[in-house]
C-alpha cells in the first residue's frame, strides 16, 4: 500500500510561482509512474502531468505545457510539481497519484493511489 502526502500548496498571485512536493511511502517508489491532477470548483478532475518511474518519460496538458514542470527524486521517494506563471484558472485542489501503468493510460486518470490532495489558489 502506497500512500502519498501532498505539500506546498498555498496561496498567489497571478504571475507568481509555487512547487507542490508529494512524498511517498510504503511500496518502491522508483517502480512507480508518478502523476499529478487537479480538480477546481464544480469541476471533474483533470490530468495535469505524469512522469515515468525512471523520469525518462513525461506527458502534460496542454493547459499547463511550458508553465508547468514534473521532476522526481527517486533517492527521497518524492516527486515534484514546480508551477510558474500561474493564472487565476490554475485554482484547484491538487492531487498525487502513483500507478504501474504505463503514464498514457495514467494520464487518463486511472490510477491505483492518491494523495488527499493540497489547496493552490491563485488570485488576479
Amino acid at each position: 500500500q502506497v500512500q502519498l502526502v501532498e505539500s506546498g500548496g498555498g496561496s498567489v498571485q497571478a504571475g507568481g510561482s509555487l512547487r507542490l512536493s508529494c512524498a511517498a511511502s510504503g511500496g518502491t517508489f522508483s517502480s512507480y509512474n508518478m502523476g499529478w491532477f487537479r480538480q477546481a470548483p464544480g469541476k471533474e478532475r483533470e490530468f495535469v502531468a505524469v512522469m515515468s518511474w525512471g523520469g525518462g518519460r513525461t506527458i502534460y496538458a496542454d493547459s499547463v505545457k511550458g508553465r508547468f514542470t514534473i521532476s522526481r527524486d527517486n533517492a527521497k521517494n518524492t516527486v515534484y510539481l514546480q508551477m510558474n506563471s500561474l493564472k487565476p484558472e490554475d485554482t484547484a485542489v491538487y492531487y498525487c497519484a502513483a500507478d504501474r501503468r504505463v503514464v498514457a493510460v495514467m494520464s487518463s486518470g486511472i490510477c491505483d493511489y492518491w494523495g488527499r490532495g493540497i489547496q493552490v489558489t491563485v488570485s488576479s
